[in-house]
């Protein structure tokens, strides 16, 4: 020890003094330490000489001075930029592959709040010397659950930043599915049951990687594609789902993470599955590729009575009855995504969730599901079947602004089904009349813009080849609504799509008469110029919306390690 005292400056032979002293009695040992901390000469060391301490060739040296820095970084951005530009990032990365796990523990956790906050120099620091590499080979080796924790904290911290995104992929994808979803999601065998799968369990470090893995779910069609890939992923965020519904634990962060993940990999899922071409419609034939047999008394979604369409014991051709194709195999990876388990899984959390961001989650990826001319036939009639559609008019009701804007689009992608045109029309036009504004006063709920538009969206597509449903939507009073918003909202968007219903509903010339004696005349449903070039011919198409997560991070403040130095005279 005398000859390494020999080798460092003055600075350092205090801090080795201090960790090498070893007394005969733990009485006289304290009280030397003691005497020598009360000594003014005692300091708290600046940061400079902290991020020197990270190289000193002591272990105990090393962990205290990470640990310092894991303080002194807590939600203190000035700090952090300083801990930048001294370089200790670099060195804090290097730490990771320390072969003590005190030393890549709190060098871990200096690292998961420096990458903290808005500031993304800090994140793209970490990654420029290849950190995320360094992670990701920690979370492998390591056994410590702590350690777990702070790894994953730190990159769902990286996540939040989009030029990570791909890298955290490219890199740790399949790291984060084997050692961390697939265990604590439950979907493996139980060793004394095997035929019996267990539940999934909401630890820290799930949540903390299903946060990941939802950012980086957001960054685009690639990303989407190797998260469909990724072996084991889906099965396992759909059986935690599973279990948290049997388990009637549906409120908590790791359950919103799984569906927005879900519900962003549902995206364009008709569009970018390999072979998707074998799923389209032909566009002119995907109402007739849709019938077929039919079958007597099929009940309402909302109560036992007959529905429309049954003529003299048959039913109307435009009006059908979906039967699934039959599994001939096991399903597995993305297609997952769009079986009709899935639907009975979304309706389900839509039931028992209280979790706003849940409800809005799950009923995006209905909404997802059910976009386009393709398997999505299939989902629409899912969701009758299994009586979703009051379960998300019942949602209409609510007061959250983004849970009833996803509700919305939800339906109105339903709606291009049309039994579920009818039965929306029926039950739903009410609901959604009753979340738009009149005119310049919103009612209590005070929904934003894109949602007032996303409704007026939903109730264009209600009344698009259907007189009766647009004849119920005058006797709700909706008329004057429209008009209002029409004449004198302030929002371009809102006016266009009021404007766009107006016109489809005096298309109607049977209900002109009605709208007359109530007082509407043509002018009342002209659009003006600026409008003009807001329509098209043919059916509205159907919008499907990507949701961007909001970006979670994760930071802790931690221990506050004793690190004041002494200078000798």
């Amino acid at each position: 020890m005398a000859q390494l005292e020999g080798n460092l400056n003055p600075f350092f032979q205090a801090m080795c003094r201090a960790q090498t002293l070893q007394l005969p009695h733990k009485r006289s040992s304290m009280v030397s330490l003691d005497s020598i901390r009360r000594d003014p000469r005692w300091r708290d060391p600046n940061l400079h000489e902290v991020i020197s301490m990270l190289s000193h060739p002591m272990d105990p040296v090393k962990s205290n001075a990470a640990a310092y820095l894991q303080h002194l970084c807590y939600e203190n951005d000035r700090i952090k930029q300083e801990v930048r530009h001294l370089n200790g990032v670099p060195i804090l990365v290097g730490l990771l592959d320390h072969p003590k796990a005190e030393v890549h523990r709190k060098a871990c956790g200096a690292l998961r709040n420096i990458s903290f906050g808005k500031d993304h120099n800090n994140k793209m620091a970490i990654k420029n010397c290849d950190g995320i590499q360094a992670l990701v080979r920690l979370l492998r080796k390591t056994s410590s659950m702590e350690v777990k924790e702070l790894v994953t904290g730190t990159l769902w911290n990286l996540s939040s930043h989009e030029p990570l995104k791909m890298m955290v992929i490219n890199h740790g994808l399949q790291t984060l599915t084997d050692e961390i979803i697939i265990p604590h999601s439950g979907w493996k065998r139980d060793l004394a049951d095997p035929s019996k799968l267990q539940s999934a369990e909401w630890t820290t470090v799930f949540k903390n990687t299903s946060g990941c893995l939802r950012n980086v779910s957001s960054d685009g069609a690639e990303a989407r594609q190797r998260l469909r890939e990724c072996e084991g992923l889906v099965a396992a965020l759909l059986h935690a789902l599973q279990s948290a519904v049997v388990n009637k634990d549906t409120d908590n962060k790791s359950v919103e993470n799984c569906v927005c993940i879900l519900r962003n990999l549902s995206y364009h899922v008709h569009k970018e599955i390999p072979g998707a071409e074998r799923f389209q419609e032909p566009h002119g034939n995907h109402l007739m590729r849709s019938i077929g047999h039919p079958k007597k008394n099929e009940p309402d979604c909302f109560s036992g009575k007959r529905p429309k369409g049954w003529k003299n014991g048959f039913m109307d051709r435009k009006y059908s009855t979906l039967d699934l194709p039959k599994c001939t195999e096991l399903m597995k990876g993305l297609e997952l995504l769009y079986q009709p388990e899935v639907v009975r899984l979304y309706l389900s959390l839509l039931t028992c969730s209280h979790n706003h961001n849940t409800l809005e989650a799950a009923a995006g990826a209905l909404q997802n599901l059910a976009a386009g001319h393709w398997w999505s036939s299939y989902i629409r009639a899912t969701v009758r079947k299994e009586k979703g559609l009051p379960i998300l008019v019942e949602l209409l009701r609510s007061d959250v602004d983004k849970a009833v804007r996803a509700v919305a689009i939800a339906l109105r992608n339903l709606a291009m089904d049309r039994r579920n045109k009818d039965l929306i029309g029926n039950y739903a036009l009410r609901d959604l009349v009753g979340n738009l504004p009149c005119g310049q006063q919103h009612p209590a709920k005070n929904l934003e813009g894109d949602t007032v538009v996303s409704i007026l969206n939903t109730i264009h597509e209600i009344i698009t080849d259907n007189p009766e449903n647009a004849r119920l939507l005058i006797q709700g009073h909706a008329v004057q609504k429209l008009v209002a918003i029409n004449k004198s909202s302030q929002s371009a968007r809102e006016t266009k799509a009021a404007s766009h219903v107006l016109q489809t509903i005096w298309a109607y010339k049977d209900l002109r008469n009605t709208l007359n004696k109530a007082g509407w005349n043509k002018s009342h449903f002209k659009v003006s110029h600026d409008h003009s070039n807001l329509f098209t011919h043919g059916n509205a198409c159907c919008q499907i919306v990507i949701r961007k997560k909001q970006e979670d991070l994760c930071g802790k403040k931690g221990k506050k390690e004793r690190l004041r130095v002494y200078f000798w005279p």
